[in-house]
């Protein structure tokens, strides 16, 4: 079967066998690129790339597969906090172990989560960063008394907006670098900054946005963080301090007595199915998906999420 393996500086397309061993065989229908991808690949992966991946089962069940696995028995697994599973820091699907972005996956039956009607298999590769966005607003605190601010107006900005008034939030405003997605995120919902808010969503992932989250959060607020930064980023520790800001960390996704999160992000897409049609600007065959790399890695304007389909 046709793959893509991670070759840095890029990847390439060549054929592998079928996946074996336990869980289930899925026909894989779309998976996403995202900035982590390209992470790996600098960071010298060669490994079957993609963790954000939908697919169908050989019962003919449209999924989305939860990308952090996790080892299913530990009191962090049991409780629906897999992404606080030790294993998450060893099996990084796409780097460390096989990602899905080939025309066949196996996975263990406890991540793939059926998807709701009106939520096609072709977009369904949304639900895993949309999970990411969707944990880190609930990470923050986000519900119907909060003020919400998003930093970063790329396709985990954008998400998280989304997320955030799903999740009840009365004002949600986008902090964003080019035009075109402050327009975007005016069309989810999104107002302009303006004041200070009870919750700060990071999601750019570089020093200048979070120094800007704390300019945004209110006293005793809470900033919630899902880029991943470089070393030696500096810590705006004066403004934390004087304003007693809380920052918390955000990995993932879980599930709780209510579900998982991956279950409420379906749903989501599944209601609002622009968010998909707006998100998702490049579609590539598998053959293709050299290219598909490029376009992600130069991110054009106006490009968001890049999906490849085996």
């Amino acid at each position: 079967m046709r793959a893509v393996r991670l070759a840095p500086p890029s990847v390439e397309v060549v054929d592998i066998d079928e996946p074996g061993g336990d869980g289930e065989l899925i026909k894989v229908t779309a998976v996403s690129i995202c900035a982590s991808d390209l992470a790996y690949i600098r960071g010298g992966s060669r490994e079957i790339a993609g963790h954000e991946i939908a697919g169908i089962t050989e019962d003919g069940t449209a999924v989305a597969v939860e990308g952090m696995f996790g080892c299913g028995a530990c009191a962090f697994c049991e409780r629906g906090n897999y992404n606080l599973c030790s294993r998450g820091a060893v099996d990084v699907l796409g780097c460390t172990v096989p990602g899905g972005m080939a025309e066949y996956f196996r996975a263990p039956s406890r991540v793939l989560v059926p998807l709701p009607e009106g939520l096609a298999p072709e977009d369904a590769c949304l639900v895993e960063p949309g999970s990411v966005a969707w944990h880190a607003c609930v990470s923050g605190g986000v519900g119907p008394d909060a003020r919400v601010a998003v930093v970063g107006g790329g396709a985990i900005g954008l998400l998280a907006v989304a997320a955030a008034r799903r999740l009840g939030a009365p004002e949600v405003a986008l902090e964003a670098r080019y035009p075109h997605q402050r327009e975007l995120g005016e069309r989810f919902g999104a107002t302009e900054p303006t004041g200070l808010y009870d919750v700060v969503i990071e999601t750019a992932g570089s020093e200048s946005a979070f120094h800007r989250c704390m300019e945004l959060i209110r006293p005793q607020g809470t900033v919630s963080t899902i880029g991943v930064f470089e070393e030696g980023v500096s810590w705006p520790w004066m403004t934390a301090l004087v304003k007693e800001a809380r920052t918390v960390t955000a990995i993932g996704y879980a599930g709780d007595a209510e579900g998982r999160e991956f279950e409420k992000v379906a749903a989501m897409l599944a209601e609002d199915p622009d968010l998909a049609a707006s998100l998702i600007t490049h579609r590539f065959g598998i053959e293709d998906a050299v290219e598909a790399f490029d376009v992600a890695r130069e991110r054009a304007a106006g490009t968001r999420r890049v999906v490849v389909h085996p």
